[in-house]
């Protein structure tokens, strides 16, 4: 026998906990562990104004920048997009389920403007390469960066004999 959809009527209180759905072994909870933010507001104090509307969290833009690197989103239109549907970037960015995200051109002019003024992500960076050594996750003793600047030479008009436009670029 066939059976028929229940359609139910939707329930007045739901009992849901982010913290319940972002499995143990998640990145994000790695990642976590290491990210200490609490200075980040007395940095950036100089850098916002006394009067105005309240400006979106600093602590949660550099969560979602955070997020953005250590996942490979470059955009922060996607970023933004990212944060607002996944769990585990909401949990981490302690936005539970109704919190909202910013708007990708806030992010924009926050990231170039007082984040930029203020030095604040290289010292976020030298931060957590420390943390990182003092945690034995990395020694310290040297590292390498390949910085090499190539002249692109993409002249088409002077591709080998033979070749098209098209074979130059593969």
């Amino acid at each position: 026998m066939m059976g028929e959809r229940a359609v139910a009527q939707e329930a007045l209180f739901y009992e849901f906990s982010l913290e319940r759905h972002v499995p143990a072994s998640h990145l994000i909870r790695a990642i976590d562990r290491f990210v200490d933010l609490s200075g980040i507001r007395a940095h950036l104090r100089p850098f916002y104004s006394e009067i105005g509307r309240p400006s979106i969290d600093p602590e949660l833009m550099i969560r979602m920048l955070l997020v953005g690197y250590c996942f490979g989103i470059r955009w922060e239109r996607r970023l933004c997009e990212e944060v607002h549907l996944n769990l585990a970037y909401r949990w981490f960015c302690w936005l539970g389920l109704e919190g909202s995200v910013p708007d990708h051109s806030t992010f924009s002019k926050n990231r170039h403007g007082r984040f930029r003024d203020s030095d604040l992500l290289r010292e976020l960076f030298e931060t957590t390469v420390r943390r990182c050594i003092e945690e034995g996750l990395v020694g310290g003793e040297g590292f390498a960066v390949d910085a090499s600047l190539i002249k692109a030479d993409a002249n088409t008009r002077r591709a080998p004999c033979g070749a098209s436009p098209d074979a130059a670029e593969a």
